[in-house]
């Protein structure tokens, strides 16, 4: 038998038995389509809308078809309260979350809605009907809503393994960049040590040639001033 439901049914009806099924069945080669399920005698005009709204439920038991049509009885207040009740005990019982998107809750919030129509449906059919528009236009939003966000879930999932890919590639480049920057400081260090090198040794050349060009140069003005002077006593005797 289905689950208990919010909507208010009436007793389910016996419809057929396996055995009967197999006795229509015999000498029949191929399978045709399942007859329709026999109606309840004297269907009233809001009864047929209702059965249009919410179609009867349908299972098989013990080799048994049933069937339960929705209730036709009109709604007292007592009814809307207990209904009320009814709702807050079965998100309680079925542990439905108060926020977010919850199944549980979304299914019990449609079935009570389904029981209101149904009881504004036998009180003024169109009235119902509206309602029922109203009821498939909200699913009808709920799924485009649900559709783009399993949507957005998907493009936000590549999003991220593109995103790890390009982490994964940027942290290789990384790694590879600072070897680079490692060999390049190597390298400056290296070419610094040697022009260090190459500047002291030309700077202590350079000492050098200056200490002697400087010997040089005190050595080529002594050797001037002492011609000098032998050029002065040469002339001297001359001059008296």
């Amino acid at each position: 038998p289905p689950l208990h439901s919010l909507v208010k049914y009436d007793q389910p009806v016996l419809v057929s038995t396996t055995k009967d099924k197999k006795s229509r069945g015999m000498g029949k080669t191929k399978k045709g389509p399942l007859p329709p399920v026999e109606a309840k005698p004297g269907l009233t005009q809001t009864e047929d809308i209702l059965n249009s709204i919410l179609p009867p439920r349908e299972w098989t038991e013990d080799g048994q078809l049933w069937v339960q049509y929705v209730s036709s009885t009109p709604a007292t207040r007592l009814d809307v309260i207990t209904l009320q009740e009814r709702l807050d005990q079965q998100l309680q019982q079925r542990q439905a979350r108060e926020t977010g998107i919850c199944p549980v809750r979304e299914e019990l919030y449609a079935q009570c809605f389904d029981e209101l129509i149904r009881q504004v449906t036998i009180n003024c059919a169109e009235r119902g009907l509206l309602l029922l528009r109203v009821r498939d236009e909200m699913r009808m939003t709920i799924m485009a809503y649900q559709t783009l966000y399993e949507s957005s879930i998907a493009f936000g999932m590549r999003k991220a393994l593109q995103t790890e890919q390009g982490k994964s590639d940027m942290e290789a480049r990384i790694q590879q960049l600072e070897s680079e920057r490692k060999e390049l400081e190597r390298q400056v260090a290296e070419w610094r040590t040697k022009c260090e090198a190459v500047e002291k040794r030309e700077g202590e050349r350079r000492v050098g040639e200056e200490k002697k060009h400087g010997e040089e140069v005190a050595y080529l003005n002594r050797a001037n001033k002492q011609l000098k002077q032998q050029l002065d006593k040469f002339l001297a005797p001359e001059k008296k």
